[in-house]
């Protein structure tokens, strides 16, 4: 983010400050090797990138403060306004845009670093150690320049762990995409294999992979996108006597179920655990996506405050002969993994209460707010606590 000028104060250029074409008269700006010399001298010395760029190295004993925050509340980091203030970037633009604005605000000598961070590297000068390794800061780079991520909130990512029942049409976008975001653990939950029907839109394996495991076939692909990621191989059915320990000790769950059994029990055990459940399905050309979590939203309620029953096996979608349009899935687990991250990183408005409706042939989006049922024997007010039940198999979508 930038700082905006308010107004026209002036600053004086400082005898042999570097002269930049198209420069600002106003603003001084300064060699790397003369602002060297003022730090040295007792000049403070402000780094103005974001905090995610910072991780990469700053200038020793360099503050670090965003620019936005730094033109927001500068009494809070620089309270001495006679003193001699030095402004630091990636190349010398923003801290610029930033010494007018202190200029404006009153301080009295203000400068900027011509060439910022880069040309301070060029020239040799001194710079701190960075505080992740080169593959973590090029790898989550676009992450780390976002001041809502930034480097506390991708670590925060790499301490997650995730557990993704399913890694078939629904489990392909959304492993892909949080491995790809650096979730540090991700728990693939799947005892199916690959059939050459699933490659019309699981991406998530190839033709070499038929009869594989799938969850074999997507850790290899899964490791190959990020060595970094633990992902956990559990190559098993979901049922009432195991539901808890596999989904237990996890951030958050996301449902990329292909039959209403495994959903229900992925919906009973993550409300009796806390956890929130990232819901999705889809059918022929149309999807939902919403966030249960009624240990935090408990207005929203659960899975079973919305379907309290599965649909009788008559009425529910044939796997096999309903059909599904191939990047469906794709478009579906996008946005389930966008939910995802927002809620491991505590970021924007999640889909908790409300259920988001696809219809891609349309491409029409809509909302339905959702309320908890009292009577929900998942997070009613009286909720069942005698155990998990197997219910028959009911086909839902894939």
């Amino acid at each position: 983010m930038q700082c905006k000028p308010a107004g026209a104060t002036r600053m004086t250029r400082s005898a042999g400050a570097d002269t930049v074409p198209g420069m600002d008269e106003d603003i001084i700006e300064l060699s790397p090797a003369q602002a060297l010399a003022r730090v040295r001298a007792g000049a403070r010395l402000v780094d103005v990138r974001e905090e995610g760029e910072r991780a990469a190295g700053m200038v020793e004993g360099a503050l670090g403060v965003a620019g936005a925050a730094l033109c927001a509340t500068p009494d809070a980091w620089l309270p001495q306004r006679e003193q001699s203030i030095g402004l630091i970037c990636a190349s010398g633009r923003r801290s610029r845009e930033a010494a007018r604005r202190l200029g404006e605000l009153g301080y009295g000598e203000v400068w900027s670093v011509a060439g910022g961070l880069a040309r301070w590297r060029e020239e040799g000068l001194p710079v701190g150690e960075p505080l992740e390794s080169a593959d973590f800061l090029e790898r989550y780079s676009r992450h780390l320049l976002l001041p809502e991520v930034g480097l506390v909130g991708q670590r925060r990512l790499q301490a997650s762990r995730v557990a993704l029942l399913g890694a078939g049409g629904l489990g392909s976008p959304v492993a892909l995409y949080l491995a790809a975001a650096g979730v540090g653990h991700l728990t693939l939950i799947d005892d199916d294999h690959v059939e050459r029907s699933n490659l019309q839109r699981q991406v998530l394996h190839g033709e070499a992979d038929i009869g594989r495991a799938k969850v074999a076939s997507a850790a290899a692909t899964l490791r190959a996108l990020n060595p970094e990621v633990n992902v956990e191989e559990r190559p098993l059915r979901l049922r009432a006597d195991n539901v808890e320990a596999l989904l237990g000790g996890h951030d958050l769950v996301v449902d990329g179920a292909d039959n209403f059994v495994a959903r229900y029990l992925v919906n009973d055990a993550c409300a009796r655990l806390g956890l929130p459940m990232v819901y999705g399905a889809l059918e022929r050309f149309r999807g939902q996506v919403a966030v249960f979590w009624p240990a935090r939203h408990a207005e929203g309620g659960c899975y079973r405050c919305l379907f309290p029953e599965p649909p009788p096996p008559e009425f529910a979608p044939n796997c096999s002969e309903a059909g599904v349009l191939g990047v469906l899935p794709g478009l579906i687990g996008m946005l389930q993994a966008t939910e995802a991250l927002k809620l491991l990183l505590g970021i924007g408005r999640p889909l908790l209460g409300e259920l988001l409706r696809v219809d891609a042939l349309d491409m029409r989006f809509s909302r339905l707010g959702l309320s908890r049922d009292p009577a929900c024997t998942a997070c009613g007010d009286a909720p069942r606590g005698d155990g998990y039940e197997d219910m028959a198999t009911v086909c839902a979508s894939d």
